[in-house]
């Protein structure tokens, strides 16, 4: 069972559990409780497993997305922070976001109240509750076997759309689309009977070219399109409307605009429909629109990119989110497997293009600790820096290359030959990884390995990051100079979700006690995440997202131990509070001296744990000289909540929703304002273009 339900006794309550995603979502009750199974039948929304008690009230330390609905699935309110809603008796539905999507029924009266981030339900009696839940998990529905054959090519990308869940705007939120269909290399093409794609009367136009089908794969699959041979690309509709995708820009610029803007503009149609909500970016853009959106709402697809298309990019560019992934991917027929991983995100493809470079120099400290055995524990001296490569180092062969685009999107993806500077190194097999993933225990497991002594700074520096969460256990296990074959037996037989390394490495191995463990010697490795912290560890990052993690981080070059020691405790403290490694690093390298000599390996959107509070976000404060700050808010996409996912801030001042990935508009807080706000969450804060946490500054540090 991927979801399971438990009482819990102090406080009273539920707790929900998905042991394939490592989530877990508890609420309180005002009874005492003991959830008994029912079927998922009867829910409006699908959920793949319910349960049913009894009690007087609800209460959730979370506010995500919370949407109330009458018995006929007729939009009645959103629910923001700050707020009071009452209901008199009648038959109402409830879905509420969270690290696991749930709905409850109900049939009673009821008074919704929300905090800053809390949610409290009162029901007039002791009504009976059916709850449902589903997992953000998703799985392909099937595998489509594809020859070497771009006219074949074309029949299995559109194939892809069967995962779409409707053909309505709402396909614009990342739960109503599927994971595609995988691809895998053939003799023959095989689309299996059970695949069937929407009937959109939209065809896209490209030349029977790996190039030009790769890129127009995340577009048709979002249109719902049939990818057909044509010497001229463009977009064509049952209902006569044609739109060219090379005359005006660059083929790859234009099919990545009108991706954007059909998404967005769906994105702001679709507030018309299930789900009413106060959206900023409608309110910015709907007076400059040359449509009615309650006309264009439920119109066939076909009739609304028509109408869409007409808006110039100009005007909606501005608030377009920012996209979560672009893949680099080669113009051949190896491209083929990632392609569905990257369409399920919706993903920019583009050919990988970009300059060799030489390797990094290593930045040069003026004090570091002593490689040698003249300073003592803790000292300090102003000989060599200290580096965490081994001194008998062997040449590293990698090729590195600097992509021609890096800022288009939060992540870049490289597929191509050689290692990327400022991307990630992207690994099928870690894209693999996540879908095979096992059911795990109920806690994050996490395993810190420090091979050198004289690395203990970083290693003593996550005592106080790793720990448990109020809704989320962690078990931590400590290990220092482990010798080869426990190491091993940590990478191969530990199942842990994180894996935190501190010591030295070369291309060929990671150091330890009796040696070096080169983990391309190991047939699979039980590790979700990790964090390689040491000299040239992408040799060894590679092999660990090829043989059984979805994702992690290794350097490129020598690094000076303490800005290692610096780094390691801030990707620590950003993977602990939920940030996937894609934001979690671009933050570093974002706010750091060598943040760009770090590299993903595998699969960026990888996480170590769920966020504690709905999207993961960044507060930028800046003091504007009168006694009051400015603030506002970034949100960040995470597993839970991906691209086409909205956002409510639980800031006072704040009072719509925004679309992922976005910012807030400025406020203004008084001190006392802006301390209760940090006061209230943990996360990171952008302050004089440093990066620090709410839970470390006081009053005297603004």
């Amino acid at each position: 069972m991927t979801i399971n339900y438990s009482a819990t006794t102090d406080p009273t309550g539920v707790k929900i559990v998905d042991r394939v995603e490592q989530r877990q979502f508890t609420f309180r009750t005002a009874d005492p409780v003991d959830p008994s199974t029912i079927d998922t039948d009867g829910f409006r929304f699908p959920v793949t497993h319910a349960c049913r008690f009894e009690t007087g009230g609800l209460y959730f330390d979370r506010l995500d997305g919370v949407c109330v609905r009458n018995a006929d699935g007729d939009f009645l309110a959103t629910v923001n922070s700050h707020e009071r809603h009452a209901f008199d008796s009648g038959s109402y539905s409830v879905d509420i976001g969270g690290p696991v999507k749930v709905y409850f029924r109900v049939a009673d009266s009821m008074v919704l109240e929300t905090g800053a981030n809390h949610l409290y339900i009162d029901f007039g009696g002791t009504p009976t509750i059916d709850f449902g839940s589903r997992s953000y998990h998703k799985t392909p529905a099937a595998t489509i076997t594809v020859p070497d054959d771009p006219y074949d090519l074309m029949a299995a990308v559109s194939a892809l759309s069967s995962a779409l869940k409707t053909t309505s705007c709402e396909r614009s939120y990342p739960t109503l689309r599927g994971h595609p269909p995988l691809l895998t290399p053939g003799e023959e093409l095989h689309v299996p009977d059970e695949l069937e794609s929407p009937n959109t009367g939209i065809r896209i136009y490209v030349p029977p070219e790996y190039r030009h089908i790769y890129t127009v794969s995340s577009l048709a699959f979002y249109l719902g399109a049939d990818v057909v041979p044509g010497e001229v690309p463009r977009i064509e509709t049952a209902g006569g409307f044609e739109w060219e995708l090379a005359s005006r820009r660059w083929f790859e610029d234009e099919v990545a605009r009108v991706l954007k803007q059909i998404f967005f503009l769906d994105c702001i149609v679709r507030t018309e429909g299930l789900y009413q909500i106060d959206l900023r970016e409608r309110q910015m853009v709907e007076p400059h629109l040359p449509f009615e959106l309650s006309d264009l709402y439920g119109r066939p697809l076909r009739e609304q990119i028509q109408q869409y298309l007409k808006v110039p990019y100009d005007l909606v560019t501005e608030y377009v989110p920012d996209w979560s992934l672009t893949a680099h991917i080669p113009s051949s027929p190896d491209g083929i497997r990632p392609l569905p991983f990257v369409v399920n995100d919706l993903g920019i493809v583009r050919e990988p293009r970009g300059t060799r470079i030489s390797q990094p120099r290593t930045p040069v400290a003026s004090y570091s600790r002593s490689p040698g055995n003249a300073a003592g524990a803790g000292q300090q001296t102003a000989s060599k820096p200290l580096l965490r490569s081994d001194a008998q180092d062997v040449t590293d062969s990698n090729v590195l290359v600097e992509p021609e685009t890096t800022n288009e999107s939060i992540e870049h993806a490289w597929f191509g030959d050689h290692v990327p500077r400022g991307a990630t190194k992207a690994t099928v097999e870690a894209f693999e990884n996540r879908l095979s993933r096992d059911e795990r225990t109920n806690q994050i497991d996490i395993a810190v390995v420090c091979n050198d002594e004289r690395m203990l700074d970083e290693y003593d520096s996550l005592d106080g990051v790793y720990g448990s969460r109020e809704e989320l256990p962690f078990n931590v296990e400590s290990h220092t100079q482990l010798s080869k074959e426990e190491l091993a037996a940590v990478l191969r037989d530990g199942g842990h979700d994180f894996l935190h390394y501190i010591g030295h490495a070369t291309p060929d191995g990671l150091r330890c006690a009796d040696g070096k463990l080169d983990v391309r010697e190991l047939d699979s490795v039980d590790v979700e995440v990790f964090l390689l912290n040491a000299c040239r560890s992408y040799n060894q990052a590679k092999a660990l997202a090829e043989r059984g993690a979805t994702g992690g981080v290794g350097t490129l070059s020598d690094i000076v131990n303490e800005h290692a020691v610096e780094i390691g405790k801030a990707m620590a403290r950003l993977l602990h509070v939920g940030f996937p490694l894609r934001v979690a690093l671009q933050l570093v390298r974002d706010h750091t001296s060598i943040g760009d000599q770090y590299l993903i390996v595998g699969d960026g959107s990888a996480d170590m744990a769920q966020s504690g509070g709905g999207a993961t976000i960044i507060c930028d404060i800046s003091a504007n000289g009168k006694e009051t700050y400015d603030l506002q808010i970034a949100a960040y996409p995470t597993q839970e909540y991906q691209l086409g996912s909205f956002v409510t801030p639980t800031v006072e001042g704040i009072d719509e929703n925004i679309l992922l990935p976005g910012k807030t508009k400025t406020i203004e807080l008084t001190k006392s304002e802006l301390k209760e706000y940090l006061s209230s969450h943990q996360f990171p804060i952008q302050f004089r273009s440093e990066l620090h946490w709410n839970d470390e500054m006081s009053e005297f540090d603004f």
